[in-house]
Formats: C-alpha cells, structure tokens, sequence
C-alpha cells in the first residue's frame, strides 16, 4: 500500500479510475430524477463525512487558521461544486462517456495556466504525452457524442466549462496549498466547504423537496459515496507527489472508464472514430507517465 501511495501512476490510474466510475452513476442519479444539485452534495457530504471519520479514528486535529477556510471554499467551488454542477447537468444531454471527454481537455488548459503562472513546466516528453492525449480527445470531440444522438453545440458548450474550473483548481490547490497540512485534511476541509455551498443553492433553488428521489437510487447513491471518498483521498495525495499538471491527466483514465461503462451498462453506443480517439487518449497517459517517472530519476539524480 505504502508503495502505491508513493507511486505517481498508480495514483493517476486508481484516481482517474474512480472519477470515472462516477460518470454512470450520474446518469443512473439523473434518470431517477435527482437534481444535479443534490447529486453533487451528496458526492461532496459523502466524501468529506468519510474522511472526516478517518481522521478522526486517526485523532488527528486540523486549526482552523483563515488561510485554511479561505483555501477549503475557494478549492471547493473551483474543483467540486461549480464542476459537479456543469457535469451532472450535462450528462442527461451528452452522456456519460461523451461528458468524460471533457475532463480529458483540462490537461491542455492546466498546462496552459501553468506556464502562464510559471508554477511547473513539463518535460519535453510529457508535452508530447498531452499533446498526443489532446488529439485523442479532439477526435473524440468531433464525433458529437452517441452515434444516433448528435450533441446539441449549446450544451457541448456549457460542458467546456468543465475543463476551465477543473484546470483553474489544479493552479489554485498548488500554489495556495496550506503549510503543514496534509491531504486528508484537504479534502475534508474543501468538500465539507462544497457541501455547505451547494445545501444552500438547493434550498434557494429546488427546495428540500429535491432530495426525496435519492430514494429511488439507494445503490448508487452508496457506490457514489464510496468512490468519491476513496477518490479524493487519493486525488490530494496525487496533487502532492506528482504536481498539478501531472494530476490532469486523471481526465484521460476517468473519460475512457465512462466511454466502456456508458456503452457496456448504460447501452450508449458511439462511432469507431470514437473509441479509436479513446485509443490514442490513453497512449497519451502513457507517454506522459514516462515521463514523469523520467523527471522524478532526474531530480533524484540531481
């Protein structure tokens, strides 16, 4: 365990793996008739109420110092409810392996922002993996989602918001990441923040009555729950080992795990130039892991 903990690509695929997995049960949640509000708090409460009873078995205390509340809001509504929001409203629309793909261009605009930020600059390699992985993705993109139901532009649209709050969050987590405190506690903190936020726009908005249909889906509701607090335990240590340009790269496994899962369980079905795309995507993430390990041997030799 210690080594995976430690490993940056096995944190890339055990994280992108369960991000995926939450792109199914979004659509399972949004047939049932869940409001993407509430699908998006229930990820948020039930991710951060997990974590929070590990470290409290662990009896480990966090100060509750203004740079950290600024930190959990700020990071919780960049990474998780403004995100979850755009995601699981899109999905009724696009699908679930169709909305995967917008993950997979957050590495272009991370590394976009990073090099804007000067806070990390890739190895040559490692913008050959992105590049090749945002290829994939464009070929992916231009296919329009499931084969009999071409995406509407406008709401392909609203789903490129995703990439933008996800790349702005990666930037955000890093550079004001709070001294002293690890990332267990961070993401407790900025789900519990994401939590509060969005119980407020669902009482302004859909009212309590919105939760009754999590009734309908007790199942995933659970699995969700599940995956997304073993997820982010993961995700804050990625950020940690691997950086946030590195940590994008989750997108690639997360969009290729909700193509399989949209078309085995969920019966959507898309073109060849799709799934070809997905092929390329994924030997992005593999250049790009190589190059990662190159960069650890390098600074290690250094």
């Amino acid at each position: 365990m210690k080594a995976l903990w430690d490993s940056a690509a096995g944190l890339l695929v055990i994280t992108g793996f369960l991000l995926g997995v939450g792109l199914p049960l979004g659509k399972i949640a949004s047939a049932a008739g869940v409001h993407p509000a509430v699908w998006s708090f229930v990820i948020s409460l039930g991710a951060g109420g997990v974590l929070l009873c590990v470290l409290l078995v662990r009896r480990q205390r966090t100060k509750l110092t203004g740079h950290r509340l600024r930190y959990f809001f700020i990071a919780a509504a960049l990474s998780y409810a403004l995100p979850n929001l755009v995601v699981f409203s899109v999905i009724p629309r696009l699908g679930a392996g169709y909305t995967g793909i917008m993950y997979t261009l957050s590495p272009v605009v991370t590394l976009a922002f990073s090099l804007l930020l000067g806070t990390q600059r890739p190895n040559a390699l490692g913008m050959v993996g992105i590049a090749v992985g945002f290829a994939g993705a464009a070929m992916v993109a231009i296919t329009r989602g499931e084969a009999a139901q071409p995406a509407d532009p406008v709401w392909v649209a609203i789903g490129l918001l995703v990439p933008v709050l996800l790349a702005a969050g990666n930037i955000y987590r890093t550079i004001d990441w709070p001294a002293d405190t690890g990332p267990t506690e961070l993401a407790v903190g900025s789900h519990l923040a994401s939590a509060a936020m969005l119980l407020v726009a669902i009482v302004l908005v859909p009212g309590l009555s919105a939760f009754a249909p999590l009734a309908e889906t007790p199942a995933a509701t659970i699995a969700q729950v599940v995956a997304a607090a073993a997820m982010f335990a993961f995700y804050f240590r990625l950020q940690a080992v691997g950086g946030p340009v590195y940590l994008s790269q989750i997108s690639y496994v997360a969009a290729a795990v909700g193509l399989f899962a949209g078309t085995l369980f969920l019966s959507e079905h898309y073109r060849w130039e799709t799934w070809f795309g997905a092929l390329i995507v994924m030997v992005g993430v593999a250049v790009t892991t190589r190059a990662q390990r190159a960069g650890l041997r390098e600074q290690a030799a250094g």
